[in-house]
């Protein structure tokens, strides 16, 4: 079998290793450098608590399952590429800033300790806003998304995947009703099977059969003064979230429809910066050090998109969302098994949910 996965992020470059590493023939194309959109924009957060409270069963089900995947996933990867990734189980804090947002956080604790302000300052000494309590969720983790998507390139690589960067896919034509050519300005691919993984863009290549269209995120970064520390925990409140990074404190994250507009704002600064400081007063005394934005795929109605498509030979590993990190190792193992006929998709992930005709029953 011979595929062709469509963006190097690190859906596809995961897909392409697990693929690679089976034996199969899999060349990768990114339209850009490996890893440079929503994975290098990310903050990296495999946030199974946080970041999931509201969401649907399913998803919530196959985020713990990836969850419980991760911590073995990072420490193949880093043996196999000899590339550190920074995964770190430090724990989330989800702080509540009064006794109603408290009482709201403990109806979704689901066993989840509650924390009193004080016990909250003893993981979090930055924590000085206005604070009811917090939620601790210690199994919670963070990884570098940077350092994963130098890693995923080397692993893929030496696992015998061909990599193609600077190679954007325009179209795949299709020949006797399925999948046959991916066209880029530069060449044709032929494959078995074509893979679409290319994030916030997989709308641009498949408009009907990718329904994804992207969403804006805005993040800063603060350094601290000497002798200041950063928290050990990722700390969630004021509708933001900071993330304690290579020395400095990643905070985010700003959400907006914009289309494919990555302009950084002022009004982002001031938005992060301020919520930021409200939950961490200390904060007003740290430096900005960067500003950055980037592209997050959203399905149409929210969900995941991994399986075939309604077109023969096309696959999708979009729609993640905010959970493209979280997500990566359970994506890869089950991509990879369908393709090789190992496993059925998720029914609540189906693409072709997206189309009542070719729906699976």
């Amino acid at each position: 079998m011979k595929v062709v996965i469509i963006g190097a992020g690190v859906a596809g470059l995961s897909i392409g290793w697990r693929l690679a590493q089976a034996g199969v023939d899999v060349t990768v194309l990114e339209r850009a450098q490996p890893a440079s959109g929503a994975s290098w924009a990310a903050a990296g957060m495999i946030a199974v608590t946080a970041e999931l409270m509201d969401a649907d069963a399913a998803e919530i089900e196959f985020a713990r399952y990836s969850n419980d995947l991760w911590q073995d996933f990072a420490q193949t990867l880093e043996a196999v590429s000899g590339q550190a990734v920074g995964y770190s189980q430090s724990g989330a804090l989800i702080l509540a800033e009064d006794e109603a947002a408290l009482a709201r956080l403990s109806k979704k604790a689901d066993g989840i300790a509650i924390l009193s302000p004080a016990e909250v300052r003893a993981l979090a000494p930055l924590a000085t806003g206005a604070l009811a309590g917090a939620l601790w969720s210690p199994q919670e983790a963070h990884v570098d998304s940077r350092a994963l998507g130098v890693a995923l390139a080397f692993a893929y690589q030496l696992a015998g995947g061909r990599l193609i960067a600077n190679e954007a896919v325009v179209r795949i034509e299709r020949r006797n009703g399925r999948a046959a050519i991916a066209h880029t300005p530069f060449g044709l691919y032929h494959a078995d099977v074509f893979v679409l993984a290319a994030g916030a863009w997989s709308g641009l290549v498949e408009a009907e059969l990718a329904p994804i269209t992207p969403v804006k995120g805005e993040m800063i970064a603060l350094a601290p003064p000497q002798g200041a520390l950063l928290p050990g925990p990722v700390i969630w409140g004021q509708g933001i979230y900071a993330v304690p990074r290579n020395g400095r404190l990643l905070i985010g994250a700003t959400m907006e429809s914009v289309g494919f507009d990555t302009s950084p704002t002022d009004s982002a600064v001031e938005f992060l910066r301020g919520r930021a400081e409200a939950a961490m007063p200390g904060l007003r005394d740290w430096s900005l050090v960067d500003h950055w934005a980037g592209l997050r795929p959203r399905s149409s109605d929210g969900l995941p998109l991994l399986g075939p498509t309604s077109l023969d030979g096309l696959w999708l590993a979009g729609g993640q969302f905010r959970n493209g990190i979280l997500f990566a190792p359970a994506i890869a193992e089950n991509i990879a098994a369908q393709l090789m006929g190992r496993a059925e998709p998720i029914a609540a992930f189906d693409p072709r949910r997206m189309n009542d005709s070719n729906r699976k029953m």
